[in-house]
Formats: C-alpha cells, structure tokens, sequence
C-alpha cells in the first residue's frame, strides 16, 4: 500500500492520541472530515493501524515492578519455539515477549507486583517445562523513554 504525506500524519497524530476526534484529525492533516475518515478506514482495513489503547498510569494503581529477562531455551528445535512461544501467552504477567537472533532466544517484559512475585513466576515456569534452561533478569529502576511514536519517515526513507 502507498503512503502519501496525509496517511504518515494520521498514523503518527494517532501513535500519540487514539483517542483524538475525527474533527480535530481532520483539521491536523488539512481534509474535511469524509476523506479524513475515509483514509482511516482504508489505513485499518489494511492492518497499517492494529488497534487504540490506552496507556496506564501503573503507579497510581499498585506498586510494581517491570524487569526484562533475556531467556535461551534447552532445544532449538522449530516445535520448541512453538511451545515456549504458547506458553507465554499463558502468563499474564509476561506483557511483552519477542523472539531474537543472536545470544539470546527471547526478550520477555514482566510486570509483576513485586521481586519476590517475579521469582515465584520463573519458578513455575521453569516447573512447566516450557524449555527454558537460562534466563538473566534485568530490573527496571525507572523509565527513561516509552514506547513512543515510530518513525515512520526514517522507516520509510530505508526502503
């Protein structure tokens, strides 16, 4: 699909408000607000645009903690990937998990309330048998810079 200059600025005006009026969008982007809505539609029918979501303020609803943890699995085989990969869609404290080439096998986000929850979590797992054999943890001590807005014009401007 082709992007022009208008569909840029709609993703990009949408990465850092879902939640902004169709009017108001329009107006940003310079169309009436038909073709504007037009655009949207057509930007996720494509699938460009995966959902909204909201972003939660974790610290005024409990105390937590976010660690990451480079995770290399025992076999390297395609159905052991596939199992682990299963497996973590069953722990809803994992909230993030991408698979890596290079040292490690997977980057796992975990929010969890607090050390000793973390370790009661990799304890079953590697109780589950899910083929974890190392995993090295990495505790977030404060966030620096968020998920943000991609650059979608660098991104673009390398292909």
């Amino acid at each position: 699909m082709h992007l022009d200059q208008r569909d840029l600025d709609i993703l990009r005006i949408l990465s850092r408000d879902g939640r902004i009026t169709k009017a108001a969008l329009a107006d940003q982007v310079g169309l009436s607000p038909t073709p504007c809505w037009e655009r949207l539609k057509k930007l996720e029918k494509a699938g460009l645009i995966e959902g909204y979501n909201a972003q939660i303020n974790l610290k005024k609803i409990a105390p937590h903690v976010t660690v990451f943890v480079a995770a290399e699995l025992a076999d390297h085989t395609a159905a052991s990937f596939q199992s682990f990969e299963a497996a973590m869609q069953r722990y809803d404290e994992v909230v993030a998990c991408w698979a890596l080439g290079g040292g490690f096998d997977y980057l796992l986000q975990i929010v969890t309330c607090d050390i000793d929850a973390y370790q009661r979590l990799i304890d079953a797992m590697l109780d589950a048998r899910i083929g974890l054999s190392r995993y090295f943890t990495y505790i977030v001590t404060k966030p620096v810079k968020g998920a943000g807005v991609p650059p979608l014009e660098i991104l673009l401007r390398g292909s």
